[in-house]
């Protein structure tokens, strides 16, 4: 765990440690560091981390997911060195004046190491998927998206069979790969109220932190560069034509888009698909819609897109957010308040591993705007802030809406699934300020304790 690092020798000494419990030619993974948290932010290199693990390849990624740092020896391992030219949606990072990799490699380059990485077997993806699932309840989540789940939906069926699943999942897998589900026959929010497949994720672009999100303008700090394109979407034209082919058999698309060209482009997308499909409710979704200029707002309730946001980013990015893109272009950045006013449905998650897991988290972001450094005691951008009950409708409602769930859940009413979430003190009482104060103390999934304080 690199997220709390605070320097980069910091992260090499965490990871030297680390490295110390494994046999050799064990690769190490995960990481999520967050080079903003050094001082001047200075991208981490293979060379920061060598000496620390000579024995060990490592492939430990920054926390959005977006960039991946690799030692000199899983580069070596991957083939990738001065002559390996970047791959279309993707950044080899180099030293200027060598030319040599540095160890960051972005989206799209991220496979060329990544395809060398050893698979997980069952039992390792069992004893993650218990200790996820354990840590869900213990933070009052009863109904997890997996954004990624592909081959791991069996893995969900054995946990069901075993009593072992205490989160409701809707299993998506990758548009790329939207054409094993269409063999199938298969529909959006297909199975049961625990398990269901039907749903595709999409990329559009990248991350704002790892300066990869795409704007229609450059980025303020560095001006070479709007950001990239995501391989899925290249060349011009593929993405309109999975997104168009699956909503036609009746599937569900959601697309990760992070800049404000890149949210304008996926809105074209759903707009053109809508009208060459015909009408009915197909709930298209933007993940994240995390830029956006004042012209796309309004599009979001008109096309009935929904906005799936996770307001912890707002507080977590709103500390170096203007550096990146000047304030200007930050007054539509996490436009709760606009997008709601507009007509969309917002639908509240967490993004999580890149965020906490913990709604209650989420829920201060939304309503105070406050940002992680504590510099924006009164919001930041405070203009787009929720009240305390929007931003529970938006976690609740709004989400089982965005699952095609909303008629056995997301409300506490007769009839519906008893999953319910008892906290130590009341949510609309206390001052919001202190909302992740808060404690879950009892968990409930089908009037079934599945959590529970001691």
């Amino acid at each position: 765990d690199l997220r709390d690092a605070n320097s980069p020798e910091e992260m090499a000494r965490r990871l030297a440690a680390y490295a110390k419990k494994l046999p050799k030619g064990r690769w190490i993974l995960g990481g999520d560091w967050d080079h903003e948290k050094w001082p001047g932010a200075p991208l981490p290199t293979k060379e920061m981390i060598d000496a620390a693990t000579p024995d060990h390849p490592v492939w430990v990624n920054r926390l959005d997911g977006h960039m991946v740092l690799a030692n000199s020896l899983a580069l070596k391992l991957a083939g990738v060195t001065k002559e390996t030219k970047d791959p279309p949606g993707g950044l080899i990072v180099r030293d200027h004046q060598t030319g040599e990799p540095t160890g960051i490699l972005k989206d799209g380059a991220e496979g060329l190491v990544e395809r060398v990485v050893p698979d997980k077997t069952f039992d390792e993806k069992h004893v993650a998927a218990k200790a996820a699932t354990d840590h869900a309840a213990q933070v009052g989540v009863t109904s997890l998206t997996d954004m990624s789940a592909d081959g791991d939906v069996g893995l969900y069926q054995y946990m069901l069979e075993h009593g072992e699943l205490k989160t409701r999942m809707y299993a998506v897998r990758s548009i790329v790969s939207w054409e094993v589900l269409a063999k199938t026959g298969v529909r959006a929010a297909f199975g049961s109220d625990r398990l269901r497949i039907g749903g595709l994720k999409g990329f559009a672009d990248g991350s704002l932190g790892s300066s990869t999100a795409l704007f229609f303008e450059p980025y303020n700090d560095t001006p070479d560069t709007r950001g990239l394109l995501f391989d899925q979407m290249l060349p011009e034209g593929t993405m309109l034509k999975r997104v168009e082919a699956a909503d036609k058999l009746g599937l569900q698309i959601m697309i990760h888009a992070i800049g404000d060209e890149a949210n304008f482009r996926i809105l074209d997308i759903y707009q053109q698909a809508a009208e060459k499909n015909g009408p009915r409710d197909r709930r298209f979704r933007i993940e994240h819609a995390q830029h956006l200029r004042a012209t796309e707002i309004p599009r979001f309730g008109k096309q009935k897109v929904i906005a799936s946001m996770q307001p912890y980013h707002e507080a977590d990015d709103g500390r170096w957010c203007d550096k990146r893109i000047g304030p200007a272009r930050s007054k539509g950045t996490y436009a709760f308040r606009s997008l709601l006013d507009s007509g969309a449905v917002l639908a509240f998650g967490s993004d999580w591993t890149v965020a906490p897991l913990n709604p209650l988290e989420g829920i201060k972001a939304a309503v105070t705007r406050q940002t992680l450094d504590g510099k924006h005691p009164d919001g930041w951008t405070p203009e787009q802030k929720l009240t305390i009950d929007e931003a529970v409708r938006a976690y609740t409602v709004g989400s089982a809406y965005a699952e095609f769930a909303e008629h056995v859940k997301g409300t506490i009413t007769p009839g519906k699934l008893a999953d319910l979430v008892m906290l130590d003190r009341d949510l609309y009482q206390i001052k919001p300020a202190d909302i992740d104060k808060a404690r879950v103390i009892l968990t409930l999934m089908d009037g079934q304790v599945i959590w529970e304080a001691k």
